[in-house]
């Protein structure tokens, strides 16, 4: 499939739009580095087969609470095909995700791995593994149509949103806008433990709670800059704010 016939689809479902997502070619540059990174395998996974690609979205369709981190690991989504699967990134998130009864189990090591997620989905503003974990605005620029899809698709459920560092913060504000929520201006400023409530340009729409948080990365976590204990309480205001309560909670679908 070519980049034009992708950036024109229409994704009538979640579904479609992950499958889409994994279709992209869309950036030359991450496209080399995300097939490079499969070449040259880290020794650990030297008999496993990579990914590769872009890696879509993870969660239910009709998740009350959305996560948008950065860009997939190198060796980790790009590697494993999910967000935030099989890098130490993950283990502190999905971890903290188990603790707020918002995941089933603590762990995220492969795709089939059996991990659910109670009323959470995860995505990123770019779906593709960059060279040192830093995209060109013009990467970010390029993906944004997903994250708009991805966005416009969960409207009908979304209440919350967390963002994980000030790359996803500056990404995410111009798509909310354009699904129709009220960007105060000038724009909210990020920070651990920012919180933000979006009216809805349509009054009959619930306002959406946007809650920033630092990126799981290994310097903040591994610094202590970020502790799981800030990681929960930010997961757990989130919830609430979704109206998400995990006792009562259907089996979550992918």
């Amino acid at each position: 499939m070519n980049n034009s016939s992708i950036s024109g689809r229409v994704c009538r479902s979640i579904a479609e739009l992950d499958a889409a997502v994994a279709d992209c070619f869309a950036c030359p540059r991450l496209v080399a580095w995300r097939e490079l990174a499969a070449e040259q395998k880290r020794p650990a996974f030297r008999d496993q087969t990579y990914w590769a690609r872009a890696v879509p979205g993870f969660g239910p369709d009709d998740a009350r609470m959305l996560i948008v981190g950065l860009a997939p690991a190198a060796h980790g989504g790009n590697r494993t095909g999910r967000m935030f699967t099989g890098d130490r990134s993950g283990d502190v998130l999905y971890a903290a995700l188990h603790a707020v009864d918002l995941a089933n189990q603590p762990t995220s090591t492969s795709i089939d791995d059996g991990l659910r997620l109670t009323g959470v989905r995860i995505t990123a503003p770019v779906h593709c593994a960059p060279p040192d974990n830093k995209p060109t605005p013009a990467e970010r620029d390029r993906c944004s149509h997903w994250l708009d899809t991805e966005v416009r698709l969960l409207t009908p459920t979304l209440r919350s949103v967390v963002v994980l560092g000030a790359f996803g913060w500056q990404a995410l504000f111009p798509v909310l806008a354009r699904a129709g929520w009220v960007v105060p201006r000038p724009r909210p400023k990020f920070g651990h433990g920012a919180h933000v409530e979006l009216a809805a340009t349509d009054v009959e729409r619930t306002p959406l709670q946007v809650f920033g948080c630092y990126h799981v990365s290994q310097q903040n976590t591994f610094t202590g800059r970020l502790t799981p204990a800030m990681l929960e309480v930010v997961l757990s205001d989130a919830a609430a704010a979704a109206g998400i309560d995990p006792r009562r909670a259907p089996v979550p679908r992918e």
